[in-house]
């Protein structure tokens, strides 16, 4: 048995873990009061939003993977909004813009959290809207101990908010100043709002109708009212160092909802592993999967090199050709890069050696988007960056870049799971709306500003998010949930978890507590949109010898703080009715709970 920083649950009535402890009480407190596992997780995602406003927040993107009890398989509930009608590259490029900032007003699509959100509570919650805003209302109101993250990043940029973006300051600097470590902070306009809300729909009868109602009042009333007379009248300050005006409407938000859509499912060593498609990074999970699906993975130590320089050197390739194949567009190449014969082919090119370069794959017909993907990645080495305010997706700043957002994974008594990576609507990246307490997204950077690419900026299509929640199945028909906050890292740190659990006999908690690594041998997906060739990131709970080890094959070899990478969480349930739980201890702030 393996020490572990904290136990692996176990039970049968219910299973919350998220990366924050009151979002993680507050699933379970909804279970624990006859909801299910939807209700539970829709209580779980808004109280995230109040407890780490640094991470995500109501105007942000939420898909969730969601899995009824009776179902065989999974269903992405997909909550990521798309891009404006206004947001064209003509548009953009006549701003003065090569690169669309990651912060500012231009940087938002639709918000899509809060229709996902209520998609999911209609359809296959059973609580009324105003019992699974409750706790959101009450913490926003009443204060949440301020997270030293939440004091960090508030503090980086009070001068900033206080002279270009006060409706921010207004927010979040109460008494003119940053939150204190661990004082009590509230939301009060954000209470408010979720207030007013529920008043505007009390009247409606039917728990989905009056659902409905709170759908058409986001989207069509009150708020998308604010939102669209915020965007008309503001022009603010962005990661360029220019002020700039927005181009989303209110009519936008009217003609967009949050919708259902199959996933992709991924064989490997007798599992199934359920992902979300080319719109997302998801993908990258199932083609690492499919390029080890022939190698001895338990004859490997998994805190030695080999395993890791192996695993490392799949990820490089499947990060590649995210880059060059991945997007919402008619012209994307990405199922093509899960066909056996082509993941057969990449696997191949793995050397003993660390790769320094990026490489996608070869797909005849494709290759424009192949060469494109090369001149982009040798543009941006040379470009001048944006600095501005707001780059980057916060805040993995204990690991000097950017990158980290929230995640939740819930299951009931009756074997309902949800796992869903909530995001976007940071207070980083956009000024709070006035009135409403929640800043806009910044998702549309991960769109580029030339044509013809699968990730060309385009009216109504969506950004290729990191978001990437996941779900799996063992031979012997256990459920699992899990996901981790993390940029680009998310399917980087969820590979090594998998793959743990398959091949190394771990159990949760304990793939959880392994050493964790990463490459940022990628095109990072967030404003600047680095690339470090070789890269390999290490904690130092690996042995002094697979670091020397990985370092002699050419890796250039970066050793964390202690307990700094990933954040982790996952729950599990048996055909016996078997739950069990687990959360990383790393930044201690994620739990699991349950019975």
């Amino acid at each position: 048995m393996r020490f572990t920083t904290r136990p692996e649950l176990s039970g049968t009535f219910g299973m919350t873990a998220s990366t924050h402890w009151i979002a993680t009480a507050v699933g379970m407190s909804v279970l624990e009061r006859g909801g299910n596992a939807f209700d539970a997780a829709a209580a779980t995602g808004f109280a995230l939003q109040v407890c780490e406003p640094h991470l995500n927040g109501p105007l942000g993107d939420m898909p969730a993977l969601i899995w009824p009890a009776c179902d065989d398989a999974p269903t992405m509930i997909c909550a990521q909004g798309t891009a404006p009608a206004g947001a064209t590259i003509a548009h953009y490029r006549a701003e003065g813009l090569d690169l669309i900032p990651g912060s500012g007003l231009l940087a938002t699509v639709i918000p899509g959290a809060f229709d996902g959100w209520m998609l999911m509570l209609r359809d296959h919650g059973t609580w009324p809207l105003a019992e699974i805003l409750a706790p959101a209302i009450h913490y926003a109101r009443h204060g949440v101990p301020c997270l030293p993250r939440v004091t960090d990043a508030i503090a980086e940029l009070a001068d900033f908010f206080r002279t270009e973006w006060p409706t921010s300051a207004e927010t979040w600097l109460p008494g003119g100043a940053p939150p204190q470590r661990g004082a009590l902070f509230a939301n009060p306009a954000l209470a408010d709002t979720w207030d007013r809300l529920c008043a505007e729909v009390a009247g409606v009868k039917g728990r989905e109708a009056q659902i409905d109602a709170a759908r058409t009042q986001f989207a069509q009333g009150f708020i998308a009212d604010a939102i669209d007379d915020w965007m008309r009248r503001a022009c603010v300050m962005d990661a360029t160092g220019h002020r700039r005006k927005g181009v989303l409407s209110g009519q936008d938000m009217a003609g967009w909802r949050a919708g259902y859509e199959p996933v992709l499912r991924g064989d490997h060593a007798g599992w199934q592993v359920f992902k979300g498609g080319f719109w997302s990074q998801g993908p990258v999970q199932l083609s690492v999967l499919g390029m080890l699906a022939g190698d001895d993975l338990a004859a490997l130590p998994l805190e030695g090199p080999d395993f890791t320089h192996l695993v490392t050197e799949a990820l490089k390739r499947a990060l590649a050709d995210r880059e060059a194949y991945y997007g919402d567009a008619p012209e994307a190449a990405g199922p093509l890069t899960l066909a056996p014969e082509y993941l057969r082919a990449r696997r191949a090119q793995i050397a003993g050696t660390a790769g320094a370069t990026l490489a996608p794959g070869d797909l005849p017909g494709f290759e424009t988007q192949r060469a494109a993907a090369l001149a982009r990645n040798a543009w941006l080495a040379g470009r001048q960056v944006h600095s501005g305010p707001g780059v980057g997706e916060p805040t993995m700043g204990h690991l000097k870049k950017p990158g980290d957002t929230v995640h939740l994974d819930v299951v009931d008594r009756w074997g309902n799971m949800v796992s869903a990576t909530p995001s976007g609507g940071w207070l980083q990246s956009s000024p709070v709306v006035p009135g409403l307490g929640m800043p806009l997204n910044s998702r549309a950077q991960m769109f580029w500003l030339d044509e013809g690419l699968p990730t060309s900026l385009y009216p109504g299509r969506r950004p290729r998010t990191t978001l990437s929640p996941s779900m799996a199945r063992a031979p012997d028909g256990t459920r699992l949930a899990y996901g981790t906050p993390g940029g680009d890292q998310q399917d980087q740190w969820q590979t090594a978890f998998i793959l743990r659990l398959i091949h190394h006999g771990l159990n949760l908690q304990e793939a959880i507590d392994a050493p964790l690594f990463h490459t940022d041998h990628l095109q990072a997906s967030f404003d600047p949109h680095g690339f470090t060739p070789a890269h390999l990131l290490l904690e130092p709970a690996f042995p002094p010898a697979t670091i020397e080890a990985l370092k002699a094959m050419g890796h250039r070899v970066q050793v964390s703080a202690p307990w700094s990478a990933g954040r982790l969480t996952a729950v599990s349930r048996r055909p016996d009715g078997l739950l069990r739980a687990a959360a990383t201890p790393r930044l201690m702030q994620a739990y699991a709970a349950g019975r």
